[in-house]
């Protein structure tokens, strides 16, 4: 991916941060999103490159801005393709909790799964867990076990990212009755998801039910950093099909693989709103702004910058 494509992406969610940071704490998810949506398409649309979105904020009936199938910026030629979330985890940021952050993936044409807003099955792990040994289908009881015998671990010393969704309380059953570590989140999964990849993580694997979106966007991050990430989409009814179809997507039943979902020459970018495990979070002050980005390439370059731009 060029360089200057990805400083681009890097100043739309550093963008996206910088206007988020007046809402965060005051209760309103709608005032953060809108904040960091509005900043981070002006950066995009005035910049020299064309661009499509993807993955966005919805259907056009229902975004008025950055809607998947958008076209924006002042360039010509190829086009660059964008999975994006200007606010991932918009509650947190409106309770001012731990891990909002503000990312985008960008590749060329063709290279991101056009996913609908649905649910997705995920199951993710870092990259001392083989690509190909885990799998939607298994229970919990085997996805620990493989994930220990990766690790070189006990059963009990592995720890588990599960979203705290009613829906998931099977799920949960079944993994307290393995004596795993159980960390439970209530919004954030692509955080999570990366947390999975870093130096010595926090949790060992990802299970659950989440947003298709955000499922595309983990894979995209994972898939810079050498982790492991398969999905399947879910419908709940009719109507949510017939949407999957529009995005072109033929087999409804399939299971996707992290390359499947996002490949090529990708890059991933995220800037810290409100301070987690992954990312320091964004400050205003008289004289300036703090921020901390993370930029990962496919060619598995990893760069953390904690960025003071004068007032």
């Amino acid at each position: 991916m060029d360089s200057k494509q990805i400083d681009i992406a890097w100043r739309a969610t550093w963008a996206a941060a910088q206007a988020t940071v007046a809402t965060v704490g005051r209760g309103d998810p709608e005032a953060c999103d809108q904040a960091a949506v509005d900043a981070m398409r002006a950066v995009l649309a005035e910049s020299p490159v064309r661009w499509r979105v993807v993955i966005g904020e919805g259907e056009r009936d229902k975004a008025p801005m950055l809607y998947m199938g958008e076209e924006l910026g002042q360039g010509q030629g190829a086009i660059t393709e964008l999975a994006l979330d200007p606010l991932e985890g918009t509650g947190l940021a409106a309770r001012a909790a731990a891990g909002a952050l503000s990312v985008m993936a960008l590749a060329p044409e063709g290279n991101l799964l056009r996913a609908p807003d649905v649910y997705m099955q995920k199951i993710a792990a870092g990259p001392k867990v083989a690509a190909d040994v885990l799998r939607i289908e298994m229970t919990p009881a085997e996805a620990v076990g493989v994930v220990a015998e990766s690790l070189g671990i006990a059963v009990r010393e592995v720890t588990v990212a599960v979203l705290e969704r009613e829906r998931h309380k099977d799920l949960l059953a079944g993994l307290r009755a393995t004596g795993c570590r159980l960390q439970l989140f209530g919004d954030g999964d692509v955080a999570v998801a990366l947390a999975l990849a870093l130096p010595h993580p926090s949790v060992h694997l990802y299970m659950g039910i989440g947003g298709a979106p955000e499922g595309v966007l983990s894979a995209a991050g994972l898939s810079c950093l050498g982790g492991s990430f398969r999905g399947k989409l879910l419908f709940r009814n009719q109507a949510e099909r017939e949407r999957a179809k529009l995005a072109e997507i033929e087999d409804l039943e399939r299971e996707y693989s992290r390359d499947e979902l996002a490949s090529g020459d990708l890059a991933f970018v995220a800037t810290g709103i409100t301070s987690g495990d992954l990312l320091q979070g964004f400050c205003s002050a008289p004289e300036g702004d703090y921020g901390e980005s993370l930029i990962l390439t496919a060619d598995g370059v990893c760069r953390r910058s904690r960025i003071f731009v004068p007032a």
